[in-house]
């Protein structure tokens, strides 16, 4: 399911990102090169989609942390960065094969450096490196631009039937010592439903 909503000139695109979803997302090798072939998401986490369009003549801030979702039990639940996935991957293995180190703040894409995620102590990393490529980060967008990512959460409640989905405080119109005079809010209604789970890459 793929929702739309525009602001201001901002256009933002949310899509709910299944599992088959995230499979045929992950697959892509032009993207992801060598780490292709894994979704690094758990069935534990909803994930979404995010495109953001900024045609509003001005340059706008989004920061994924000031995002959350909420079911309609009045549960309320933060996005999660690929630190929180990393770890729950860790948690899950009976022997932890991820080493961040050195990568730990490393945010390869498009607000981040570009340094060879994964290569660190001759060892693929793939899952985190799949995460920070594919993940929805903080930084500035100026006119024209389009930028995309995954953001994720942890499940709703199993009784939940429906989310909401509040993209909050995107910043714009900035003044010359960069105090923002706008901030703009997207809301989106999701079903809460969970759709069944191919585990076999895990």
């Amino acid at each position: 399911v793929t929702q739309t909503q525009t602001q201001e000139g901002v256009e933002v695109m949310v899509t709910h990102a299944t599992w088959r979803y995230l499979h045929e997302f992950f697959r892509n090798r032009q993207v992801f090169g060598p780490y292709a072939g894994v979704n690094p998401f758990y069935p534990e986490q909803m994930v979404f989609y995010v495109k953001v369009a900024n045609h509003s003549g001005e340059k706008l801030r989004i920061d994924p942390a000031d995002f959350v979702m909420i079911d309609d039990r009045a549960n309320q639940y933060q996005s999660q960065g690929p630190d929180y996935s990393t770890a729950l991957a860790e948690a899950r293995a009976p022997v932890s094969t991820m080493t961040r180190g050195v990568l730990e703040d490393a945010r390869p894409g498009y607000f981040g450096v570009g340094v060879p995620v994964g290569k660190i102590f001759g060892k693929p990393q793939q899952r985190f490196a799949l995460l920070s490529l594919s993940g929805l980060q903080a930084g500035y967008l100026h006119d024209g631009v389009v930028y995309d990512g995954l953001i994720a959460f942890w499940s709703p409640h199993a009784q939940a039937t429906q989310v909401r989905l509040r993209l909050n405080n995107l910043k714009t119109d900035f003044s010359p010592s960069e105090e923002p005079g706008k901030t703009l809010e997207f809301v989106f209604d999701f079903s809460a439903a969970r759709t069944v789970t191919d585990r076999s890459n895990r």
